[in-house]
């Protein structure tokens, strides 16, 4: 009889000489069809225009100005900005926008196969 027992917890040892197969996750998936297709970068510049036609835009540089205006021009660095301001603006981004985004997104999904 063997008494020396299989670990059951330690994987095999991969092989040096093959790749590892990663799964891509569906959203990773998603995003390379996007890209391909050339969608994403028509989605993008849909966002743009919607936030600058509802004055998101304005608003944000008005948060960047006034932020600026109160540490001292000289002491605020971009970093700074985007951690204050991100937060501020992903929040009031217009749901009508958000909603006009996810339906042309959910309409390419049906048109393309994943």
């Amino acid at each position: 009889m063997n008494n020396r027992r299989a670990s059951i917890n330690r994987p095999p040892t991969p092989d040096p000489d093959e790749e590892p197969e990663k799964e891509l996750t569906l959203q990773e998936m998603i995003n390379i069809k996007l890209i391909e297709s050339g969608e994403k970068e028509k989605l993008m510049e849909l966002l743009r225009e919607r936030l600058i036609e509802c004055g998101w835009r304005d608003e944000m540089k008005a948060l960047c100005r006034a932020y600026a205006r109160k540490k001292g021009r000289n002491n605020v660095t971009v970093d700074d900005l985007v951690h204050v301001i991100t937060p501020k603006g992903r929040a009031s981004v217009p749901d009508s926008v958000k909603a006009e985004l996810l339906q042309r997104i959910r309409s390419f999904l049906i048109s393309v196969p994943l």
